[in-house]
């Protein structure tokens, strides 16, 4: 029996182009093929239509993470099961968001060196213009990036194929009764 009718809340953290979005939309229809009800929340759209007029400083950032954190707790709270992909930077504002959402937070590292991340797809330019300073408070060059001490799940994406992270992701839920993996074979 499932858990899932109480929710959860998936939280990717990671740098830009770790690949916490990818892994994210791999889950997604793993998990609505499981009978979850599943919301994507994006780091990017929701800074487009949620979080719109914020800039990248920390408090900017934060806000951000805790406007995420806020609407995915209120969909968990209605047995959701929420994926989050935002690169959430800074340790101490995951930690307000998983103290927030309780024991259904699970943070996911996505794990990646910063040399690999700027030589993926559709990163590229934009570690290039960091480097220059044309981009400022760009997080893992100009603007740090706190890795979790302890997430329940870390991926090393520079090391693992997706569907392997994927599937670490998918066995971690099962080990926590909020899916069945008959569900989803």
């Amino acid at each position: 029996m499932s858990n899932a009718s109480q929710g959860f809340v998936i939280w990717f953290t990671g740098l830009s182009g770790a690949g916490k979005t990818t892994l994210a939309q791999l889950l997604e229809p793993r998990l609505r093929a499981a009978g979850l009800n599943v919301e994507m929340l994006d780091g990017d759209v929701v800074r487009t239509n949620l979080s719109k007029g914020l800039g990248f400083s920390r408090e900017d950032r934060d806000t951000n993470v805790r406007r995420i954190g806020f609407v995915a707790h209120l969909l968990a709270r209605n047995g959701v099961a929420v994926i989050c992909s935002a690169i959430s930077p800074y340790r101490k504002t995951r930690d307000e968001v998983r103290a927030q959402i309780g024991p259904g937070f699970i943070e996911v590292f996505a794990d990646c060196p910063l040399d690999v991340c700027a030589t993926r797809d559709g990163k590229v330019e934009m570690y290039e213009r960091a480097r220059r300073g044309e981009l400022k408070e760009f997080t893992g060059v100009s603007d740090p990036y706190e890795p979790p001490l302890q997430p329940e799940v870390h991926v090393r994406t520079q090391e693992e194929a997706p569907d392997e992270s994927a599937r670490r992701i998918l066995d971690f839920l099962a080990s926590r009764s909020l899916l069945t993996l008959d569900a989803i074979r």
